[in-house]
């Protein structure tokens, strides 16, 4: 049986996502960072990415990636098709409407991939550092998780979606500020993550350690990988 706390995390962590492609569309620069609104919501998905594989472990946050996955994929569908239907005459908000949910398969498509490897790799090194510092460190595993995986999310979503259109040179530019602000973002609210992550634990009886298990990405569409 799944737990209502697990409905929980994975509805917010799918309002996140979703959230977070709308609000990409907005660019904002502070000094020499080059950011996206996307970098006020995106983060928590790793923050629950990483409360989820702790308490639950890998194979549940394989369930809550995929769920984000198809779930933010349905929607970005949705919004294509909405955004192709032409409007009302008298409607004077198709420009608007357009610059927001009319995103190129390019964009939509560096998203989802960035989205499946990030989230893959911070799962991944939470488990792995979780079952070698035998449940010791958690605030540590939680930084580094994020930093390889918003790393991974980085290096794939940049180049895939604005290497050509983009120069070169801001490239690295924009992937190091969002990597160096989101790690920051996760620091800031540890002391949060970690009371929540312990709270959980005992409302729910469970601190799952991955030993033996697959780290297959695709175990869960199979029999043996259903929790």
């Amino acid at each position: 049986m799944v737990s209502v706390l697990f409905m929980q995390f994975s509805i917010i962590f799918t309002v996140c996502l979703i959230a977070s492609n709308i609000l990409e569309t907005k660019q904002m620069v502070f000094g020499p960072l080059h950011l996206t609104g996307g970098l006020l919501v995106f983060p928590i998905s790793y923050i629950i990415n990483d409360v989820v594989c702790e308490v639950w472990g890998y194979r549940r946050a394989s369930i809550l990636i995929w769920t984000g996955f198809l779930t933010n994929f349905a929607f970005m569908m949705v919004a294509c098709i909405a955004d192709a239907i032409p409007g009302a005459p008298y409607w004077e908000n198709e420009e608007g409407f357009h610059a927001i949910f009319g995103l190129t398969p390019r964009i939509a498509l560096a998203s989802f991939i960035s989205f499946l490897v990030g989230s893959f790799v911070n799962a991944y090194v939470m488990s792995r550092m979780k079952i070698n510092d035998h449940g010791k460190r958690f605030p540590l595993r939680a930084i580094m998780s994020t930093v390889w995986g918003e790393g991974a999310d980085s290096l794939f979503f940049f180049p895939l979606a604005f290497y050509g259109v983009l120069p070169n040179h801001e490239l690295p530019l924009m992937m190091i500020s969002q990597l160096v602000l989101k790690t920051v973002y996760e620091i800031f609210v540890l002391p949060i993550t970690i009371r929540v992550v312990n709270r959980v634990k005992v409302l729910e009886g469970e601190d799952v350690y991955d030993n033996g298990v697959s780290y297959n990405i695709f175990a869960i569409f199979k029999k043996e990988g259903l929790p």
